[in-house]
């Protein structure tokens, strides 16, 4: 006779940041889950989540440091939940330094995967958890800035943060002071 373990509970709870509200959500001892809350996507916590800062403490205190610019690499626990495909593309956005991007067909290259840029795009597109699996990092092959799920305004402001050369994006000069705003904010 097999027992059912039970799950354990997963909390939640929102922050403020300088590229607005993060919904962050995982157990007691790993992140699964960041995700912007701004735009017609927002993130509905499950009826079975428990919303509590508390565990979220150091997560919160790294996400500050990171809009600070004194964090480069986040060292939290995660436990992100997708297929063996999806799990090594956000294995393989964790190598992508601070400051740096790189082509969705390199990562692609990278996996050993010469043709595989769609599904690595796709992959990326399904990241759980933006800005610590730095999904932001992931350019078009020209260099312009593709798709992020918390919009492409704050892809624009996270690179700019990390001080990331673009070769060539979709935005104005008036657009691109977002991320000259969230830089000098510092928090």
């Amino acid at each position: 006779m097999n027992a059912t373990q039970p799950q354990a509970p997963i909390y939640w709870c929102e922050i403020e940041s300088p590229v607005g509200t993060l919904l962050l959500a995982g157990s007691a001892r790993a992140l699964t889950h960041v995700h912007f809350q701004a735009g017609p996507h927002a993130l509905q916590p499950c009826a079975a989540w428990r919303r509590a800062a508390a565990p979220f403490a150091e997560v919160t205190a790294q996400l500050a440091e990171y809009f600070a610019g004194t964090r480069q690499v986040f060292r939290l626990p995660l436990a992100p939940q997708g297929t063996p495909f999806q799990l090594s593309v956000w294995q393989a956005l964790r190598q992508i330094p601070y400051g740096e991007t790189l082509s969705y067909g390199e990562l692609a290259r990278r996996l050993g995967s010469h043709s595989g840029a769609r599904a690595v795009g796709l992959a990326n597109g399904a990241n759980p958890l933006p800005l610590i699996v730095p999904c932001h990092r992931v350019i078009g092959a020209d260099g312009s800035l593709t798709g992020f799920g918390g919009g492409l305004y704050i892809k624009r402001a996270l690179l700019a943060l990390e001080g990331a050369a673009c070769v060539r994006d979709l935005f104005s000069a008036a657009d691109m002071a977002i991320g000259d705003a969230v830089r000098a904010s510092g928090s």
